[in-house]
């Protein structure tokens, strides 16, 4: 709960302290101002020469009360500096502190660094101690406030004075033992504490009314200074109060002075506000993030001939939300589009184009589209979102049936293939104009896709940074991934989850400006013999051939116990192609660790499953489908449409 710093400014001279001596010194700063504040003369004090210091003062005992610091105070001056002067200087000090807190306050980003900063700017220059107090759960933005509502210790800085190893001066160090104060305060509508909180304006705790207000906050264990040596600060948002601030000084310390609830009043506005802010940036960044989070894939499918695995960080605190995503999607044939992007900027704007790019490419990917047409009609969608609605794609379509893979890119990174004998090749794909521009053809590139290879689909957040260009981390990749590939040897791929962990683990300080979208896939195909692929006339007796077929692939697969289920279910979507088709029926069977069943036809009309009355002849075929295969569905083409059902080969 507690971190005491090991360094802080001097305490500030806000009231009149007596003169107080240590080991002398040459020509100091004013006692107690800030480190980055430097020192000035005051305009109502004349210049005098230089005198000697007066005899030193013995140093005080540990935990004896003194100032923060070692300081050098001058004797008083002979004539020419008066009352006015030294009030002058005294107003000069107070508002050079209350600039110096408020800038630490300021320089918080989150509410524990806000916090840190008051406690930080207060101890010791201005207090002993100080105790943080915030509503526990904090409101954002308009939520409406409960009563009673709870405060939470949140922290609180203490700290004592310590003789330096040298000699006589003192230094200020950590108290290991602060003084006990409650966790958790409850308070009630009409108690001392809520009034005092409602008033918003500091207050002394020599009142009847603060004291009691004191006491219900701090709990009754924590003892509370005589006279004006409390102030209880509540700290104001922009709408309600959020917390609450005591600052203690010892008894032998001089007390607090009406001019200080000022600076209290100052460094408790700043500090609520700020802390105000940070709790709507860190709910709009939550929900910027789940946001993002929500529209990548909850998990990646499992297509036949492949194996898949993908990576997702988001950027450093600093940029926060980004516009990568990643996607696998299942294709008819047993093919599988593999999709990276990253749409420009970071802002909850480029989440929500993310979001609407994938969809869509989701879409054209239903419709079996090349990937050229995917990438052209991606670029149209930006255009309609709306000016400088930029973004880079990758797009790939890999067939485990002919090893092949099509790849079209529009401004993404190129695709790293790791083969299986360990070499790291970076593909030579067309670059492309990215997405969003208008008036730009993308090309296709088919290339070899070898059994037991990786492809590697990344966002420019994994290789580029300020520390290094894209191409030195494209190279630096390359050899991450060749050097995992010695570690299992010839012939023996690595594993996709510990590939990825290894290729997120080049990243440095300072690699995270940009989150990152990562997807591998392990291109395992489907061999030859495990194929079967027949063309059938749009005709009568194309039902009962398809059923003989299947049936002779069955027997050389030594899957005979499925050839009843085969047979029923190859006629009964046969039959019901062969009753829209003008042109050949497709039929193919793949065996993997299922048997996949593939009939395609050029109706683009898609078949719906219904419950037939009795008195129908037909509408039975589907429903027989559904209840005999394991899955099925049908994906329309863009000349036509595939109806598929998948069957365990073993029962």
């Amino acid at each position: 709960m507690t971190e005491h710093p090991t360094s802080h400014e001097g305490r500030q001279p806000l009231a009149d302290r007596p003169q107080e001596q240590t080991r002398p010194r040459q020509e100091a700063a004013p006692a107690g101002l800030p480190s980055d504040i430097p020192a000035q003369p005051s305009a109502s004090a004349p210049a005098q020469a230089p005198e000697a210091p007066g005899p030193a003062a013995p140093p005080v005992p540990p935990g004896a009360g003194a100032p923060a610091v070692a300081v050098a105070v001058s004797p008083k001056p002979s004539g020419g500096d008066g009352e006015a002067g030294r009030a002058g200087r005294r107003e000069g000090d107070r508002l050079r502190f209350v600039g110096a807190a408020t800038r630490r306050i300021a320089r918080g980003l989150d509410l524990d660094e806000i916090v840190l900063g008051l406690c930080r700017a207060t101890v010791p220059a201005f207090s002993d101690e100080i105790l943080v107090y915030l509503r526990d759960p904090l409101p954002v933005g308009d939520e409406r406030p409960v009563a009673p509502f709870v405060l939470r210790l949140r922290r609180t800085d203490r700290l004592r004075l310590t003789p330096d190893v040298e000699g006589d001066e003192l230094v200020l160090v950590p108290d290991p033992d602060p003084t006990p104060a409650a966790e958790l305060c409850e308070v009630r509508s009409g108690s001392a504490l809520a009034e005092v909180l409602r008033g918003v304006r500091p207050v002394f705790a020599d009142s009847a009314a603060a004291r009691t207000a004191l006491g219900e906050l701090l709990g009754a264990d924590h003892p509370l200074p005589r006279g004006p040596r409390a102030i209880l600060a509540p700290l104001r948002g922009r709408r309600r109060v959020i917390g609450a601030a005591v600052l203690l000084r010892r008894a032998e310390q001089p007390a607090f002075d009406p001019d200080d609830l000022l600076v209290a009043a100052q460094l408790a506005t700043h500090t609520a506000l700020g802390i105000d802010k940070a709790v709507l940036y860190g709910r709009e960044a939550y929900i910027a993030d789940e946001l993002q989070r929500t529209m990548l894939p909850d998990s990646l499918p499992q297509p036949t001939g492949v194996k898949l695995a993908s990576r997702y960080l988001p950027a450093a605190e600093t940029a926060r939300v980004g516009g990568d995503w990643y996607d696998a999607i299942p294709l008819p044939g047993s093919r599988v589009a593999l999709v990276v992007g990253d749409v420009m900027g970071h802002s909850m704007t480029s989440a929500a184009i993310m979001g609407q790019l994938r969809t869509t490419a989701q879409t054209l990917a239903g419709l079996d589209l090349p990937p050229q047409e995917v990438l052209h009609h991606l670029d149209e969608q930006a255009q309609r979102l709306g000016e400088n609605r930029m973004a880079t794609c990758l797009y790939a379509v890999y067939d485990p049936v002919s090893h092949r893979i099509t790849v079209a890119n529009a401004g993404h990174p190129p695709p790293i293939l790791l083969h299986l004998d360990g070499r790291a090749e970076v593909l030579r794909v067309p670059a492309g104009a990215p997405i969003g521009v208008g008036g730009v053809d993308f090309e296709a590139v088919e290339l070899d896709a070898p059994a037991g290879a990786t492809l590697l689909l990344y966002t420019d957040g994994l290789v580029e940074s300020r520390l290094r260009d894209v191409w030195t981390g494209i190279e630096q990749l390359r050899e991450r991934l060749a050097a995992a590939a010695q570690l299992t040897g010839p012939d023996h791929a690595p594993p996709l989850e510990a590939l990825c962990d290894d290729v997120l683990d080049m990243l440095g300080p300072g690699d995270r400006d940009d989150d990152i979208a990562l997807l591998a896939a392990r291109f395992d195909g489907i061999a030859p013999s495990d194929v079967a692929y027949w063309f059938l006339e749009p005709e009568d007796a194309a039902p009962g051939r398809a059923r003989r077929l299947a049936r002779r692939a069955l027997v050389r697969w030594g899957l005979e116990e499925l050839t009843d289920s085969v047979e029923l279910l190859v006629s009964e979507v046969v039959t019901n192609a062969v009753r829209y088709a003008e042109r050949p029926v497709t039929l193919r069977l793949l065996r993997t660790d299922v048997l996949r069943c593939e009939v395609g036809d050029d109706s683009p009309q898609l078949p719906r499953q219904r419950r037939a009355r009795e008195t129908d002849e037909g509408g039975r075929g589907l429903f027989l489908v559904n209840r005999l295969a394991r899955r099925w569905g049908a994906t329309r083409l863009s000349g036509g449409k595939v109806v598929w059902f998948e069957l365990a080969t073993r029962l």
